[in-house]
């Protein structure tokens, strides 16, 4: 019995020994492997970081860290870059598996397959493969799917594919509004973090450096989602006309009618498409208004039947501030379309009291002044002086309305013609719809 203990006891200091000594060994390659990783010796780095990966690849984030310069710089730098880029997309593969507390995995995910598609020529993959790199991304890890470049090629290759006769009509269309409900959530998260920044702002108080860092951020990200947005869109392009919508939401319509997400996919892109003349669009409406009515259903019913009372309806259906200041704009854009300017600028103004980082309602209302200089001033010089107004209303749209206020500038009185007038800094008041007051520039 004691010859059993006593050799329990040796193996278990034997094992320990092994361990610690083993663990002493990944410290000491880690340690070459950051020290040449640091000096960007990506070469003296490599060896170091291929035993840390065979030997002990859950010893210390910072392998995958570094792993990733130093690969990154030979996928740059290597003839044989095939292989680098493989070994770099196996090396986030294990970074995922072995610290998936500390890897967002839809970020790598995306990288492997940016990666890939950026060198899908070299290593010889099809469309097909892309795609599915990618939509395996999107459904193992949506939330941090985040990549401006990632989601415009993920349907730009759906694209690709049902043009290829690889996907179906309803597949593409499904997928496209995966990207653009994605955007949107990334767009509505950026808005919301932004304006609490803007409304520290209006209180007077100072913004510190890291805030005033997030708010240069944020508003980066907003255009770039925006881009995004614009750039599935070009990429849908005709496909999504009516002629090929109606026959297929027709023939889709009565597999789908207890789907209340369909349906309110259905409606979004007969809207956006301007299908909305066609017996399908309110057929499509009031079913989903019997099954799930909510603030969009409403506004497409207001649309059809020119009721108020569904407008009413849907603006109280609609609690969230930016998903209303976006309904509140779409309602604006209807009666400026519709030519009722003082409407239109009503709800301008409250999409932007909704949501003070989006701009371009000062250039809509810009827009519908400029427009009625002829019929809103009493004189040759008065209808131009409207364009003052444009351009200042422009102008607080900031680089967005730079151009526009320049346009519009153009087309004001010059010097010469206020010489003539002799009304440098006097008032005019602008009449019909506007109401507004403009002052006459100092020569």
């Amino acid at each position: 019995m004691k010859t059993k203990i006593t050799l329990l006891i040796a193996l278990f200091f034997s094992l320990s020994f092994g361990f610690s000594q083993n663990e002493q060994e990944c410290g000491t390659k880690l340690s070459l492997m950051a020290e040449a990783a640091k000096a960007k010796n990506y070469e003296a780095a490599y060896a170091p970081f291929k035993w840390l990966r065979e030997n002990c690849p859950k010893y210390n984030l910072a392998i995958y860290q570094y792993g990733e310069k130093i690969l990154e710089n030979f996928v740059k730098t290597k003839e044989d870059k095939k292989t680098y880029i493989l070994e770099l997309t196996e090396m986030w593969n294990d970074r995922v598996q072995y610290f998936p507390s500390k890897t967002k995995a839809g970020k790598v995910m995306v990288d492997a397959c940016l990666l890939k598609y950026d060198n899908k020529d070299a290593l010889g993959l099809s469309t097909q493969q892309l795609y599915d790199c990618f939509d395996n991304a999107y459904k193992t890890d949506k939330e941090n799917f985040t990549s401006t470049k990632g989601l415009y090629i993920y349907f730009k290759l759906a694209v690709d594919l049902y043009d290829a006769g690889s996907m179906t009509a309803q597949q593409l269309f499904d997928k496209y509004d995966d990207v653009a409900e994605k955007i949107e959530y990334e767009v509505e998260d950026n808005t919301n973090k932004l304006n609490k920044l803007l409304a520290k702002k209006e209180t007077g108080a100072a913004l510190s450096k890291r805030e005033a860092k997030y708010e240069k951020y944020h508003g980066q990200m907003i255009d770039a989602f925006g881009k995004v947005a614009d750039g599935i869109d070009s990429q849908l392009g005709k496909r999504a006309n009516c002629d090929n919508l109606i026959p297929l939401y027709t023939k889709n319509f009565d597999a789908n009618k207890d789907n209340a997400e369909w349906l309110q996919r259905a409606l979004n892109k007969m809207y956006q498409k301007e299908c909305t003349d066609d017996p399908l669009f309110i057929k499509i409406v009031n079913r989903k208004y019997e099954l799930s009515p909510d603030a969009d259903t409403a506004y497409y019913l207001y649309l059809k039947t020119g009721q108020d009372r569904y407008l009413t309806e849907s603006l109280n259906l609609q609690t969230d501030p930016f998903k209303k200041s976006k309904l509140v704009k779409k309602i604006a854009l209807g009666l400026k379309k519709r030519g009722s300017f003082g409407k239109a600028r009503q709800y301008f103004q409250e999409a932007l009291s909704l949501n003070p980082s989006d701009k371009t309602p000062h250039i809509y209302i810009a827009s519908m002044y400029a427009s009625s200089a002829n019929s809103c001033g009493d004189t040759t010089f008065n209808k131009q002086a409207v364009f003052w107004l444009a351009a200042q209303e422009a102008s607080k749209a900031g680089s967005a309305g730079a151009k526009y206020a320049e346009s519009y500038n153009a087309k004001a009185p010059s010097k010469s013609q206020i010489f003539n007038e002799g009304n440098q800094g006097q008032t005019i008041k602008i009449g019909c719809w506007i109401g507004r007051s403009v002052t006459v520039p100092s020569l």
